[in-house]
């Protein structure tokens, strides 16, 4: 069970990253009209809060 949550926390920071970069990304674009429908922020702040819990649990599991 510990395995699965550090490999759960891995993947939702790995993925945290991702979705700062595209928001980055859709921060600084050329074309003001051309926005996109991916919700980045809101997928960079649930990853974020699955790392954490995932990490948590992980922590006290041990």
């Amino acid at each position: 069970m510990q395995v699965s949550m550090l490999s759960v926390a891995i993947a939702a920071a790995t993925l945290f990253g991702v979705a700062e970069l595209a928001n980055w990304r859709r921060n600084n674009r050329r074309d003001v009209d051309n926005v996109g429908f991916m919700p980045w922020r809101g997928i960079a702040l649930a990853s974020a809060a699955v790392a954490l819990f995932a990490a948590a649990f992980w922590l006290g599991g041990r």
